[in-house]
């Protein structure tokens, strides 16, 4: 990899690192302190909280007529998530192990904590855990596939790609054969070392 290209990495983790600080202050700010999984609020932040809740009937009475009928659409790929979900899941626990891949923490991408936000009524706690689940498995189906293509086709496409996950600027230029033969075995070392 050019040495550029590693420089502009470590920067890039630099300013990830530094936001993380940033959004670990504002939560300070907001008076919520995080004890493990746990969040907990200042008393006087749960009670106002508690009065900012709407009521299940006016929130029902304000909700868009659309949003009512598009809702079985939306849930219903509950179905093919949950499924998904086996599948990658299962593919990780029999694959991993075969190829030396540490396995990815399904708990590091699937979190149910704005549940427990006093604010929030049943239905948007619902919408809530619906939307936790759905965009968590997608992470953790993102980053068992990352590891899967840096361990077999760490390559990155002659055209440019959008949202490419976090380990392709590290793949190999496209056309590049000849360090994707000599140094394909010390990627997948880097992988296999991977927390």
């Amino acid at each position: 990899m050019d040495n550029r290209i590693s420089q502009l990495i470590d920067q890039i983790k630099i300013l990830e690192d530094e936001l993380c600080d940033q959004l670990h202050q504002q939560e300070d700010e907001l008076l919520f302190q995080l004890k493990g999984k746990k969040v907990e609020f200042e008393h006087s932040i749960k009670q106002a909280h508690h009065k900012l809740k709407t009521g299940v009937l006016q929130w029902i009475f304000a909700v868009r007529p659309f949003n009512i009928l598009t809702a079985p659409i939306i849930y219903g790929m509950l179905i093919p998530l949950f499924i998904f979900d086996i599948l990658i899941s299962f593919y990780q626990a029999s694959c991993f192990p075969i190829y030396k891949i540490n396995k990815v923490h399904r708990g590091d991408y699937l979190v149910f904590d704005r549940r427990h936000l006093a604010y929030l009524n049943v239905f948007e706690r619902l919408h809530c855990i619906y939307c936790s689940y759905a965009n968590g498995l997608i992470a953790y189906a993102r980053e068992i596939l990352s590891r899967t293509e840096l361990y077999f086709c760490p390559i990155k496409h002659a055209h440019k790609i959008i949202g490419s996950h976090h380990r392709y600027p590290r793949f190999f230029a496209y056309g590049d054969a000849e360090n994707y033969h000599n140094k394909l075995e010390t990627l997948r070392k880097k992988l296999a070392n991977e927390q």
